[in-house]
């Protein structure tokens, strides 16, 4: 019997329709698209080069001790709690308490579905920034929820948020706001004065925040500031963040929420079901990554920032208008120098333009409109790929 692809006539689609929109994510398409033709892939968030040599090996002597080699705790290891506990004490002057504030995910992405599809139910509105990261939409759909965007717009060479845009998009239907900072992808931090409206609207309209801070050691101007370090936020907001960003083991996949034990509980209540546990002997290696001393997050974010100018002088050098980010390991650029206005259209052709390949910021917006000029590069690459990029990147304006 040869396999059912399409349903039958007057049959439902086989595809839950809250997914029907969201296809093949951009991500896998550049990056087979890198694949295929030999580019150099400035596209997909990942780095060219493993972490610290040191949890490396701690991840092998956990195999090989047995450390995490069965199912872990459904929280998250013991170590690995205390040690995030430890991270958010010491950066921020937070205090979590590791057995009932913390929980261990799979990655920031399974934190972000879990928190969703355990805070909200069908009719509730969550209000998001957009661009935003493809999962968001994705976990939003698939609870029920409907997507509310407020939009970052260019300002000044960067992109900011409106706060009495934010307002406005409060509805007596909203049980959320979504937020991520640093912000993939325009690269902007939100500001004190941002963050004072974010957290001022919440406690005043009694809304729930997920934020998504996995850049949270990856700001070159300014500092991070979580959100629920601002007053009335501690027991109303769910921070998420991981391990894959910081240390250069995306594949890994360890991330962590910290929030108020009812929050936890619930986010937890999620979670069980997906994955169960994860990466149990990673876990142990992160806790001590964690604790690595001021010196190596100085220099991570160095190395990361000297990155950023050598491919944003090359990109502005290339015709682009960059705007400069604040954060994270992203620049956006707008194409309309270049004669450009499609982005996705140009990103599709830029392999066999010059070698190299890049995401359409369009896909991350409701408005496609809103963004279909805007592109996006990662500069998490050794620097030697980052120069040959630049160069062939100099085609475009030859």
């Amino acid at each position: 019997m040869a396999p059912m692809t399409e349903p039958a006539a007057g049959r439902r689609p086989l595809l839950n329709r809250r997914l029907a929109s969201f296809g093949t994510t951009i991500f896998a398409e550049m990056s087979a698209l890198a694949a295929r033709t030999g580019s150099i892939n400035l596209g997909q968030g990942f780095p060219d080069t493993d972490g610290p040599a040191q949890i490396a090996e701690a991840a092998s002597r956990a195999v090989l001790t047995g450390l995490g080699n069965q199912y872990p705790p459904g929280p998250g290891v013991p170590e690995l709690r205390a040690a995030v506990a430890r991270h958010q004490e010491r950066f921020y002057g937070l205090s979590w308490d590791p057995d009932a504030e913390v929980l261990v995910t799979a990655g920031a992405t399974e934190a972000i579905a879990a928190s969703l599809l355990a805070l909200l139910e069908p009719g509730d509105e969550v209000v998001a920034l957009e661009p935003y990261y493809d999962s968001y939409a994705a976990c939003i759909a698939m609870a029920g929820a409907t997507r509310v965007p407020v939009t970052l717009r260019p300002h000044g060479g960067a992109f900011a948020l409106d706060p009495d845009e934010l307002r406005a998009a409060v509805t007596p239907r909203t049980r959320l706001l979504l937020l991520n900072s640093p912000h993939n992808p325009t690269g902007t931090v939100l500001g004190p004065a941002e963050l004072a409206a974010i957290a001022e609207l919440a406690v005043e309209r009694d809304l729930l925040v997920v934020t998504d801070e996995v850049y949270e050691h990856l700001v070159f101007e300014g500092v991070h500031t979580p959100l629920a370090s601002l007053p009335g936020m501690r027991d109303r907001t769910v921070t998420i963040s991981s391990a894959g960003k910081t240390f250069s083991f995306t594949g890994w996949k360890v991330g962590w929420v910290t929030a108020a034990p009812e929050l936890v509980a619930a986010v937890r209540s999620a979670k069980q079901f997906l994955t169960f546990v994860s990466s149990g002997p990673f876990q142990y290696a992160i806790a001590e990554a964690l604790d690595l001393p001021d010196s190596y997050y100085a220099d991570f974010r160095a190395d990361l920032a000297a990155k950023r100018d050598l491919l944003a002088g090359g990109l502005a050098a290339a015709g682009f208008e960059v705007f400069r980010p604040q954060g994270t390991y992203f620049i956006t650029t707008d194409i309309t120098p270049l004669g450009e206005k499609d982005g996705l259209a140009f990103c599709r052709s830029l392999p066999e333009r010059c070698g190299v390949v890049a995401i359409p910021n369009q896909v991350f917006y409701d408005d496609r409109t809103a963004g279909a000029a805007h592109v996006r590069w990662a500069f998490c690459k050794r620097t030697a790929v980052l120069q040959e990029a630049v160069e062939r990147l100099g085609r475009l304006s030859s």
